[in-house]
């Protein structure tokens, strides 16, 4: 039995390993390629026709305040058309209603579209609202957004130097990462995929991903990549790979930011976690086969590999996580330390998303040093978000179906605005929350155990799991909770 345990921990860390270590290679380029800087600013001399898609869902806090920021972008009036996808069950319709009306009768071309049904989602809305507009350039932006008012003015002139650009993406900034620890601890990974990926990935000539928002489409991209399809939950991820794989070629723009609001609320974070790894492991399904085919070079071909599975990491957390109490009691033996002294080389993986994100924290922070003092809490989050995700996994590799679960937003930006008396604020808790709970209990008898035995080496590593599953365990149950009882009054 020991050998097996030993067997299956050495197998789930040499896959975090692997993947881990990936983030060397993009310190590695990143540093290579920091002197480049990102696409200037261009001089926009020629005003296209450009449509803003808002695709929008029961959005009643926050919809009013994207409206408002899309018609402040500065652009010719006759040039620019705005769509609000007003897909809405509730007094969302309303608002969005009076909204278009007043910016209407301001000379702005803008409507509200409305469907019969939700077919397809937000991948839907998109592609119908596509089918009837007149942008030969469409930018869109999801309801949390607030796109700045130089936007257009900063993304459309790189598709009129290069008309094999499909796609320009700006880094996402952060309303209200300082609100709490969740945010702060989301802001670290959003900045590490933004600072370090996108940019890393555009530059060297990797494939890169639109991110869902805050980036402008060439129409014909879109339509020539088979338009928006919405058999995976992330259909920004799938076309965006599909355009590549057609030969159309992405911009990132690292200088050009969008202001977003972060979730702040764990279990809507939790559900959109969810679509994110699920619809990433529904792509990779999808479009590795097709990637690989191709005549692409091998370099593409395999990074490509590591950005549409690297969600396959949370069940091996969870595996390590369970393991390393038994293991405890294997290493107080003595009769394995060989192999104890083998997956020491192990640690080195941790080094590398620890540098990942110092460099993402430092390119963008002044106050990078006391941003970087997040990152225990960061892993122990990621570890605890390990089940969620987990089972997101497992849905996108044995396709089960589920529906597209928008991330509720409540216009939170200060440490005084509140999300408790909201509408949409998730009332259910997952059943994972159980496992969590479990997980934690268990990785606290760990904790025992290694101070016990003086495993003192262990004890970091126990202490994260344990921590990340009581910490996401106890917020799940706390904010439902919260909101059960706001519904009640």
């Amino acid at each position: 039995m020991e050998e097996i345990i030993l067997f299956a921990y050495i197998f789930s860390l040499t896959v975090l390993f692997i993947f881990g270590s990936h983030g060397f290679i993009m310190i590695y380029y990143y540093l290579k390629y920091r002197s480049r800087k990102s696409p200037a600013v261009l001089e926009i001399t020629t005003y296209p026709v450009v449509t803003v898609q808002l695709p929008v869902f029961n959005e009643l806090y926050v919809v009013g305040r994207l409206i408002d920021a899309s018609c402040a972008m500065v652009y010719p009036k006759e040039k620019l058309e705005i769509q609000v996808l007003d897909d809405s069950t509730d007094q969302t319709v309303d608002v969005v209603a009076r909204h278009v009306e007043k910016y209407r009768r301001q000379g702005f071309d803008i409507k509200q579209i409305r469907r019969t049904n939700r077919v397809g989602y937000k991948a839907g809305a998109l592609k119908e609202g596509l089918a009837v507009a007149r942008g030969e350039f469409v930018a869109i932006f999801d309801a949390d957004f607030v796109p700045k008012p130089d936007f257009l003015l900063k993304t459309v002139p790189h598709f009129m130097t290069d008309p094999g650009i499909g796609m320009v993406q700006t880094r996402w900034e952060h309303l209200n990462s300082e609100y709490s620890l969740l945010t702060r601890t989301q802001a670290m990974a959003l900045d590490g995929h933004f600072v370090i990926e996108q940019s890393v990935r555009n530059k060297v000539g990797f494939f890169i991903n639109f991110n869902g928002t805050a980036g402008v489409w060439r129409k014909s991209c879109i339509e020539d990549a088979g338009n928006w399809q919405a058999d995976t939950l992330t259909e920004d991820l799938d076309l965006s790979y599909r355009a590549q794989l057609k030969g159309w070629r992405f911009k990132y723009l690292n200088n050009v930011t969008s202001p977003a609001e972060l979730p702040s609320e764990i279990n809507a974070l939790k559900s959109q976690q969810f679509r994110w790894t699920k619809g990433a492991i529904e792509t990779a399904r999808k479009i590795l086969p097709v990637v690989w085919k191709s005549k692409l070079p091998l370099g593409i071909k395999v990074h490509a590999t590591f950005h549409l599975t690297n969600n396959l990491v949370f069940p091996f957390i969870v595996l390590a996580g369970i393991l390393n109490v038994p293991l405890v009691f294997i290493k107080h033996t003595g009769l394995y330390d060989p192999y104890f002294t083998f997956m020491s080389v192990f640690v080195f993986a941790f080094l590398g998303s620890f540098f990942f994100y110092l460099f993402s924290q430092k390119d963008v922070y002044a106050d990078w040093r006391r941003r970087i003092f997040l990152f225990p809490v960061f892993m122990a989050g990621s570890m605890g978000f390990a089940v969620n995700n987990s089972r997101a996994v497992l849905e996108g590799l044995f396709k089960k179906k589920s529906e597209f679960v928008r991330t509720p937003k409540y216009s939170i930006k200060d440490k005084q605005d509140s999300w408790t008396d909201k509408k949409y604020v998730p009332l259910k808790i997952s059943s994972t929350v159980v496992i969590e709970i479990i997980l934690a209990i268990y990785c606290l008898f760990g904790v025992a155990s290694s101070l016990y035995f003086l495993e003192i080496a262990a004890v970091p590593f126990q202490l994260l799991f344990f921590l990340g599953f009581t910490f996401v365990s106890v917020m799940s149950l706390k904010h439902a909770w919260v909101a059960r009882q706001m519904s009640l009054k």
